[in-house]
């Protein structure tokens, strides 16, 4: 029988990527989706939506992939050429079949590419162009 435990606070993670040069694009999407779903969440606090419920509806209506493919189609003149290389990259990353019943595979591929981007802006430590493109691309959203 194996035995398991549960790691202390002390314990790190393994590093079981060290030597990886590149991120996978799923490791990106997956960061990204979370980078977005903050920014989006804080600039909903700041708005001063207080409800649990009515902050998860509205920032629903942001981080669904429909939406997130709408907002990518208004930041695709501003990427610089590593940055489009980024997004097409997350883009035409395999997607098997998860795609969402909400959204079409275009919608769902751009998504992926969005959330690609916004993975590796923040691994490279690039808030500020995080806030640019994301004004740009949630313009309802941006801080003034």
């Amino acid at each position: 029988m194996t035995e398991t435990r549960q790691m202390t606070t002390d314990e790190k993670v393994p590093d079981v990527n060290a030597d990886a040069a590149d991120p996978t694009v799923q490791a990106l999407a997956y960061l990204g989706d979370a980078v977005l779903e903050v920014i989006v969440r804080e600039r909903l606090v700041r708005r001063g939506l207080c409800n649990s419920a009515r902050l998860n509806e509205a920032a629903l209506a942001y981080v669904k992939a429909t939406a997130q493919s709408e907002a990518v189609e208004r930041i695709i003149p501003l990427l610089t050429e590593r940055e489009n290389n980024v997004y097409r990259r997350g883009r035409n990353a395999g997607h098997g079949k998860n795609v969402p019943k909400s959204a079409t595979m275009a919608e769902y591929r751009r998504a992926t590419g969005l959330e690609t981007l916004f993975g590796q802006l923040r691994l490279d430590g690039e808030s500020e162009r995080m806030k640019v493109l994301f004004d740009a691309a949630y313009p309802d959203l941006a801080m003034k």
